[in-house]
């Protein structure tokens, strides 16, 4: 009896365990499956567009961008499907050893019921009127006989239901297995054709490549298009310092009517001349912004390595002489973007040649950009401080994999970043 006081909540919680570890994986998959649609999706995308370039007339660097965003998302795509793999074999084994741990306790159970049955057919019901009637007569505590009693009244119905539910489990971990082994044949046969796509996808990058440092047509295609996207963002910071120094010149207008009807409120109020003229010439000590070099703590835009430089050098992929109007940092899927200081966003927006870019004016008519960005967390005219996060880096309208363009410029020109940084 004292065996069974403690045996009984033992089994339980084993029983237990065993039966949350598949229902763990279980969910592990459904995830998995979940991650693994949205990377389709992504993937169908972009191998939409980049079928769209072998029926309409693109630029040399949008077509690059697009082989290396693709070869980007097919090796993570195949490294979700290995993920997934796993995920499915370790559930497939699992379910393996259980139906045969459920198999041995079966076979368990009905040799113990062939025992009883041939021991009621030998026996007859006799042996257990004989242990009930001891039980009824003779003494000790009635609670606990009254439980025994009820206990050999019902053990055969409860070996039968316990033999039912172990069959009904065994079944159900059986059809289990069945449909995970059938996933993963369809999942090893998206794999392979997966794995078939990206040597040709890479074969298709490297020969395009190939032209391009080989071909001189192609790279003065190549260099048009490079000099074109960079005439587009001048042109933006230009339309954006435009736009500063109309919004300077309209303050100026609406400061100048404010004084002059402080000057008529003067007229009228005698008595509050002089608190007026204190406050007027208070108002002219105010400096004119213009464009000087931005003072305060700054911060590094992004972690990672330093790929290109400021000025004139050779592009790391078109292997010619270009002029980098900034820095392109190295990065990795998802990392953080910061305000490299406080300011106000004045543009999000698609540029090309930089893909989704955000643009910060700062105080004196600077201004910082950051492009190839994956997602961006502020919106147009909202305030941002030092350090803030402000988006997630990608590697849309890159040539070279996922990266971060960052840019400044000190009105319409250009400053070395890196520089720029270092300035207290």
């Amino acid at each position: 009896m004292r065996l069974t006081s403690w045996l009984f909540p033992l089994l339980f919680f084993a029983f237990a365990v065993a039966w949350g570890a598949p229902k763990k994986t279980d969910v592990q998959i459904d995830e998995q499956k979940t991650a693994l649609k949205k990377l389709e999706a992504d993937l169908a995308k972009k191998r939409e567009e980049l079928a769209l370039l072998e029926t309409e007339e693109k630029g040399v660097l949008n077509t690059i961008s697009l082989l290396d965003q693709n070869l980007n998302r097919t090796r993570s795509y195949l490294s979700a499907l290995s993920k997934n793999e796993d995920l499915l074999q370790d559930a497939v084994k699992q379910l393996a050893m259980d139906i045969d741990s459920l198999d041995t306790k079966i076979k368990d159970r009905k040799r113990a019921m062939k025992r009883r049955v041939r021991s009621l057919y030998v026996q007859g019901r006799s042996n257990d009127a004989e242990i009930l009637y001891e039980l009824l007569t003779k003494n000790g505590n009635p609670e606990r006989q009254v439980y025994w009693v009820h206990h050999l009244l019902n053990r055969d119905r409860e070996d039968v239901e316990m033999l039912r539910r172990l069959v009904a489990e065994r079944t159900q971990k059986q059809h289990a297995q069945e449909n995970h082994l059938a996933e993963l044949t369809k999942l090893r046969n998206r794999k392979a054709v997966e794995e078939r796509g990206l040597v040709a996808q890479m074969n298709g990058q490297e020969r395009m490549l190939h032209s391009l440092k080989h071909d001189k047509a192609v790279q003065r295609m190549a260099l048009k298009e490079f000099e074109r996207n960079q005439k587009t963002m001048l042109a933006l910071i230009k339309r954006l310092e435009v736009r500063r120094k109309r919004e300077i010149e309209e303050a100026k207008r609406a400061e100048a009517a404010r004084l002059a009807a402080l000057k008529k409120k003067e007229k009228a109020a005698e008595k509050k001349r002089e608190a007026e003229k204190k406050r007027l010439a208070e108002t002219s000590k105010k400096p004119v912004v213009a464009v000087t070099p931005f003072k305060g703590p700054k911060c590094m835009p992004m972690e990672g390595p330093v790929i290109s430089e400021y000025g004139l050098q050779e592009h790391p992929v078109l292997h010619i002489m270009t002029r980098n109007l900034g820095v392109e940092i190295r990065g990795k899927r998802g990392g953080r973007i910061r305000a490299a200081a406080a300011g106000t966003v004045a543009m999000v927006s698609e540029i090309d040649g930089r893909g989704p870019s955000v643009i910060i004016e700062h105080d004196g008519g600077i201004y910082t950009v950051y492009g190839h960005m994956k997602s961006i967390h502020v919106q147009e005219g909202k305030s941002v401080k030092k350090c803030e996060e402000i988006g997630e880096v990608g590697d849309i309208a890159s040539l070279n994999g996922i990266k971060l363009y960052f840019q400044v410029s000190e009105g319409t020109q250009t400053v070395d970043p890196l520089q720029w940084l270092k300035q207290k």
